[in-house]
């Protein structure tokens, strides 16, 4: 049962990550959990472990390296806080094959904390509309200026090459609820 002192403390580690991320203090975000983990649904990728997870966090920056959130609301579950924020930065470096165009996104997200009954914080499952990100990161080079249209084609590219990866096999092989009837 979810009590007021496990909301509370639920709620602190949360928002202790989020401030961690931010600060970019990587040591500090991967102690919240015993074995770090994160999904991100619209990629449909898995990082697993210290090393895939400091490598995303090492990818994330390297593309937006003024990273932030603006928390809109937490929630809490019997098994999680979910978390709604603006994530915001600017494309600086490459967003895996898609090339830096330099414009600033802000994209609403929710993030799913999960627990484990002893309390350990064991996922992080993030969701957010892809196309709005990439629609700003892209939409934001001024087509009049030809320069930009090589720009503009190499994102693509890049896009076209991202799209042919495989999803993560836990993300879609799920099992359905057991409802009691």
């Amino acid at each position: 049962m979810l009590t007021d002192e496990i909301r509370k403390a639920r709620h602190k580690l949360v928002l202790d990550h989020f401030q961690d991320e931010v600060r970019q203090d990587w040591d500090d975000v991967l102690s919240t959990f015993p074995h770090p983990h994160y999904e991100l649904i619209p990629t449909m990728q898995v990082h697993d472990g210290d090393t895939a997870v400091r490598g995303y966090y090492h990818d994330s920056r390297i593309a937006f390296p003024d990273q932030d959130h603006e928390i809109i609301a937490f929630r809490h579950s019997d098994d999680a806080v979910i978390a709604e924020f603006w994530l915001l930065g600017t494309h600086r470096g490459p967003l895996g094959a898609i090339p830096p165009t330099g414009s600033r996104f802000r994209v609403r997200m929710t993030a799913y904390f999960l627990f484990d009954t002893d309390e350990n914080l064991v996922c992080e499952r993030i969701y957010f509309d892809s196309l709005t990100m990439l629609k700003q990161l892209v939409g934001g080079l001024n087509m009049r200026n030809p320069k930009n249209w090589l720009l503009a084609a190499r994102c693509l590219k890049g896009l076209l090459a991202m799209s042919g990866h495989k999803p993560h096999p836990t993300l879609v092989n799920t099992t359905p609820p057991a409802f009691a009837d």
